[in-house]
């Protein structure tokens, strides 16, 4: 069998999610990551579903035995497979519109996944349709918190929206400089 390199396509986007990993070690603001950005970028344009989905799991999973692991991760992970998803049903309109579109929508499902998983494992919260709402009301509150940047939760939203802007018009400009990255002039 025949050693097939890959292309210079997967090397471009491999590299630009290997970038947002490493970012993510850098000091930065609470929840001001690549990270949603990452997942969004390689639904888009891994063409292979299971690499789209694998990839940047693994590089989160790689930042988060540097940065520690915690109990709230598969609230984490399960909402950037989801981003992932989201990912793949823009990867036919891509554009400015729905790249924030998705860009938004994945902070939202990031915040509503992660604090219903915090809600389900607190003792704080009697575990009833009330004690949850309770809960998103506490965290949208500790989201006003404007300790380190604008809020927690604005911190998350404009670092997905930045960085989503950031790896999708490099590769974009990329695209235009190199035509051998667009898939779509073949």
């Amino acid at each position: 069998m025949k050693y097939k390199a890959p292309n210079p396509r997967f090397i471009v986007i491999f590299s630009i999610i290997a970038a947002a990993a490493l970012l993510r070690l850098l000091p930065h603001w609470p929840n001001f990551t690549p990270i949603a950005a990452m997942a969004l970028f390689a639904g888009t344009y891994v063409d292979k579903k299971q690499y789209a989905f694998a990839i940047p799991i693994a590089a989160m999973l790689l930042s988060d035995l540097i940065l520690g692991l915690h109990a709230n991760m598969p609230a984490v992970y399960l909402s950037f497979a989801i981003t992932v998803a989201i990912g793949m049903f823009i990867r036919k309109k891509v554009n400015v519109g729905s790249v924030f579109l998705a860009s938004f929508s994945s902070a939202i499902i990031f915040f509503l996944i992660t604090n219903f998983s915090a809600w389900l494992a607190s003792p704080f919260y009697p575990q009833t349709t009330a004690g949850l709402i309770e809960s998103y009301v506490a965290g949208l509150a500790f989201f006003r918190d404007t300790t380190y940047g604008i809020s927690f939760f604005m911190n998350g939203l404009l670092g997905t929206v930045f960085f989503s802007a950031l790896f999708y018009g490099v590769f974009f400009l990329l695209q235009l400089r190199f035509p051998v990255l667009d898939k779509s002039r073949f």
